[in-house]
């Protein structure tokens, strides 16, 4: 399955959960509810993935958690905030960096309509950055 079919599938998953629950829930509960969802689907899901560090030759455990790994391809993080914070899109480039992975979504589900909610990061680790 390709990249853009799988993030069409993770964002589908998020806007039925939030339709069901909508917003004020914990990050823990919409988790637990796209991963749900997204297993319904026939996806692989991994949630709250240990990421560890390279550095100086050797993986560091560094406490660094990906909300949900899916297919393998693309990284989710959830968020139920007010406002998001530009260090939670850095944060999640920085965990595509780590994962060398092209594409992750983060989501917040704190909004009225999710649509405005969702942020598709991209980055390509290929070019050796």
């Amino acid at each position: 399955m390709e990249t853009n079919q799988i993030t069409g599938q993770i964002i589908a998953a998020a806007m039925k959960v939030h339709t069901a629950l909508g917003p004020g829930l914990l990050e823990s509960a919409y988790e637990a509810c796209v991963a749900h969802e997204l297993r319904k689907c026939g996806l692989q899901v991994q949630t709250q993935v240990v990421q560890p560090i390279e550095y100086d030759g050797v993986l560091l455990e560094a406490g660094y958690r990906l909300d949900l790994l899916v297919e393998e391809t693309v990284i989710v993080e959830l968020k139920a905030v007010e406002k998001v914070n530009p260090i939670f899109e850095a944060q999640l480039l920085s965990y595509l960096k780590l994962r060398k992975l092209d594409v992750g979504l983060l989501i917040n589900f704190h909004v009225p309509r999710l649509k405005e909610g969702i942020k598709r990061i991209v980055h390509n680790f290929k070019d050796g950055s």
